[in-house]
């Protein structure tokens, strides 16, 4: 294909949307003409992120409105909660295709959103048309989808740990545990006082006790009813998810075989007896797995290691949006890890 698509990046400012740009830099198809972000207004992307300069040396941030996004095919939105909602109407009304890397059309239930998120959605009806963004897992629908809501890190760390697990009866799917830990750049490029590095470094600790917003989606996603318990980790990238559950008596064989048949000819989830760590992850799209029956406890094991900012945001968004195109999925993304 000679002829590119043209895309914008709302959001462009932020730890995701700048990944976006990187891995957007050396795809065959996309070329990125518009970067949105309100807060950056007026500023070269350049200035901002020095490590984007080669790749786009005049490119300057606009605001977030509708109108910046004219004459794209397709617009990849990198908001915090509740900013998508708010644009997606009228992106839709004239872009052909919209990649939300947001939690703002993740949950099928409007009801959801009040009780996890504090507030109403504004445009429930969109939230049936949104196709679920875990290609590995939801493949169906997203060919030529208008609307695509990517999940977030932790969701999909857990989902691809234990979805193939419910789906095929291995586990109970009542009382599962997932326990994870992030890397502080899933916490935002928003200074704060709990991600600065006198508070994170040399500190590991668990928040989001009991109520983390992700567990709706987690449960959605998995098929399941979940205990999910976040934590932040010293380091810049990466997700471990640890997650647990029950087997179910005579179900379909060992975890680890599930997960392998499961993902078999998956070019972005290795599954295999290693036990998962998040550096072998780091900078690319692939996620690593294992799972384990202990005869001991009778608890099942699955473990799942990804890097936050790819295939936990800007890689997935990609890859759904190789599938919108009716592209190889595979197309501008990564499959090997940055080491040393």
């Amino acid at each position: 294909m000679s002829e590119k698509r043209l895309v914008a990046v709302f959001g462009a400012s932020g730890y995701a949307g700048a990944e976006l740009l990187r891995l957007l830099a050396g795809h065959a198809h996309f070329e990125v003409v518009t970067v949105a972000a309100s807060s950056q207004e007026g500023k070269p992307v350049a200035e901002l992120y020095p490590s984007l300069a080669a790749a786009y040396p005049g490119l300057v941030y606009g605001p977030a409105e509708p109108a910046t996004a004219a004459g794209v095919d397709l617009v990849f939105c990198a908001l915090p909660h509740g900013a998508s909602q708010k644009l997606v109407p009228d992106l839709l009304a004239t872009v052909g295709h919209v990649v939300d890397l947001g939690a703002d059309f993740r949950l099928h239930d409007p009801a959801l959103y009040p009780a996890w998120y504090g507030e109403e959605h504004s445009c429930p009806s969109l939230l049936t048309e949104a196709v679920f963004g875990l290609p590995e897992l939801s493949r169906e629908g997203l060919a030529g989808a208008r609307l695509v809501a990517v999940p977030g890190c932790y969701v999909t760390a857990a989902t691809l740990a234990l979805a193939p697990l419910v789906a095929t009866g291995a586990v109970d799917p009542t009382g599962v545990i997932v326990d994870a830990a992030s890397g502080v750049s899933g916490a935002g490029s928003k200074a704060s006082q709990s991600t600065l590095f006198c508070t994170v470094d040399e500190d590991l600790t668990a928040y989001g006790l009991l109520n983390h917003r992700h567990t709706p989606e987690m449960e959605q996603a998995i098929g399941a009813q979940v205990l999910f318990t976040p934590h932040l980790a010293p380091m810049n990238r990466g997700i471990l998810a640890t997650c647990y559950a029950r087997p179910v008596p005579g179900g379909p064989g060992e975890p680890l075989e599930v997960l392998a048949k499961a993902y078999a000819g998956e070019p972005f989830v290795v599954v295999s007896e290693r036990s998962p760590s998040t550096k072998a992850t780091l900078g690319c799209n692939a996620a690593h797995l294992t799972a384990r029956r202990d005869p001991r406890t009778g608890w099942i094991l699955s473990i799942c290691a990804l890097d936050n900012l790819v295939k936990g945001a800007a890689g997935q968004a990609l890859q759904c949006a190789n599938a919108v195109m009716g592209w190889p999925e595979t197309t501008g993304l990564p499959l090997a890890g940055v080491a040393p």
